[in-house]
């Protein structure tokens, strides 16, 4: 990916659709901002890698399957996964990273802008998911395409009160162009959850209460408990209680 290409002249336009999320016993309607992007994201340098580069993320996306319920009830389990380490971002200092950075560890990511309506109100529940889920074995990686005031988003971010987020950022919208050319996303927001390997697992097209239990046991199907989560067998003591 070219990480230098300015961003050429864009035509935008923004459509409000209703998104059917339908579970087994009922049905929700999830809002997402549509952008149609005519030029200059530099979708055009990124290949889809076969199904072949992902041997296990097959296998992990059809766990996933029976617990697309409730809240992440729209969540599309990835038919043929693709690797996604070739994808790039920046941190808050302008740091250049790919997801490849985070090998070994799965990863939420989510694309937003400040002005998609539906990218602002889940912001605090993946605030809250990473508050209680990140860890060494897992992240919410949040990425804002604004390509505007780059303070635009830590002032809403702040207004808000997130605080454990990461501010990750891609003014050059390259990372939305990437995953539009492939297939895996329509508009914003759009969240996608990424294996230990760097391969998708499935995607969520619109905003969802990720702090929701479902959402958390999607989550640990594929990353497992936080480590503070975990307990460990201890055997019962042979000896019996101490004497004092």
């Amino acid at each position: 990916m070219d990480e230098t290409r300015a961003p050429g002249k864009r035509r935008r336009t923004f459509v409000i659709l209703a998104l059917a999320a339908v579970a087994g016993i009922g049905a929700g309607v999830a809002g997402v901002y549509v952008t149609r992007e005519d030029a200059g994201n530099g979708a055009e340098t990124v290949a889809a890698a076969p199904e072949a580069a992902c041997p296990l993320a097959k296998e992990r996306a059809e766990g996933l399957k029976p617990l697309a319920t409730g809240e992440v009830a729209a969540f599309q389990v990835a038919e043929t996964p693709q690797r996604l380490t070739d994808l790039a971002f920046e941190t808050p200092a302008g740091q250049k990273l790919t997801l490849a950075d985070f090998a070994g560890r799965t990863v939420l990511l989510n694309l937003w802008a400040t002005w998609c309506a539906p990218c602002r109100k889940e912001m605090p529940a993946l605030d809250a998911l990473e508050k209680a889920e990140g860890s060494e074995k897992f992240e919410v990686v949040t990425v804002s395409i604004d390509t505007g005031d780059p303070k635009k988003p830590d002032t809403f971010l702040d207004e808000i009160g997130v605080a454990a987020l990461v501010r990750y950022r891609d003014p050059t919208t390259g990372v939305f162009g990437a995953l539009k050319s492939r297939g895996m996303a329509l508009g914003l927001p759009t969240s996608i959850i990424v294996d230990p390997d760097g391969c998708s697992v499935g995607v969520m097209s619109g905003p969802a209460e990720w702090d929701a239990p479902e959402a958390v046991a999607l989550i640990r199907a594929v990353a497992g408990p936080p480590p503070e989560d975990e307990i460990e067998d201890v055997p019962p003591s042979l000896d019996g209680p101490e004497d004092f």
